[in-house]
């Protein structure tokens, strides 16, 4: 009886262990996400946006990663600019100047180059506008400063959804993640790419989500 008994709390502490071990896996809900309070459906995201700013430090260092979260989610990330204050929003002219032009986010290369330009401590406003401007002229596209009225009206249009995406999403830092239009992670609370691409990996797949 009583090795009957050893051996029924053996079975159940380890079936406890099992279990404490699976949940610890599994993102957990409040901790590594959050549900997004209003519907992000119309504005048609992709799968995984990251939520940036050029002026913001962390969402340069960010994109060293972004290849990464792509190749481990199999899915392209794609980004909204914030418009927090006016330097954010000076900055979200300056990235959508590039995305309305190219029909598409801007490549790596482009990308590093804007956040240099746009992060530059020290020079004169002139030479920050006239490397800025270089990132775009390099290319063959038109930089934020000669934009014609067509393209200026169409700037606006996308800075101003890009603000209501933020408002709707209630983004209080950045970067932060979107997920299928309907989740916010938190990415504090992630200890490194694979896991923050695991709770990502876990949001697209279930289909309750």
């Amino acid at each position: 009886m009583i090795k009957k008994l050893i051996k029924t709390t053996t079975l159940l502490l380890s079936l406890l262990f099992i279990a404490a071990c699976s949940d610890s896996n599994t993102p957990q809900q409040g901790k590594h996400y959050n549900p997004i309070a209003n519907d992000l459906s119309a504005f048609d995201l992709a799968p995984i946006t990251e939520v940036f700013s050029l002026t913001c430090g962390h969402c340069k260092n960010m994109e060293q990663y972004i290849p990464e979260i792509e190749k481990l989610t199999n899915q392209s990330v794609g980004k909204v600019h914030v418009t927090f204050n006016q330097s954010a929003t000076i900055s979200a002219m300056i990235y959508y100047t590039a995305e309305m032009q190219l029909n598409q986010k801007p490549d790596p290369k482009m990308l590093e180059e804007l956040f240099a330009a746009v992060q530059q401590r020290d020079v004169s406003k002139t030479l920050q506008q006239a490397n800025i401007e270089k990132v775009y002229t390099s290319r063959g596209l038109v930089s934020p400063y000669n934009l014609n009225k067509t393209q200026s009206d169409e700037l606006l249009k996308r800075v101003s959804v890009a603000e209501l995406i933020s408002e709707q999403a209630q983004i209080e830092s950045v970067p932060s993640f979107i997920i299928k239009g309907k989740y916010i992670l938190n990415t504090d609370e992630h200890d490194d790419i694979q896991q923050l691409a695991n709770t990502i990996n876990h949001l697209l797949s279930d289909s309750k989500y």
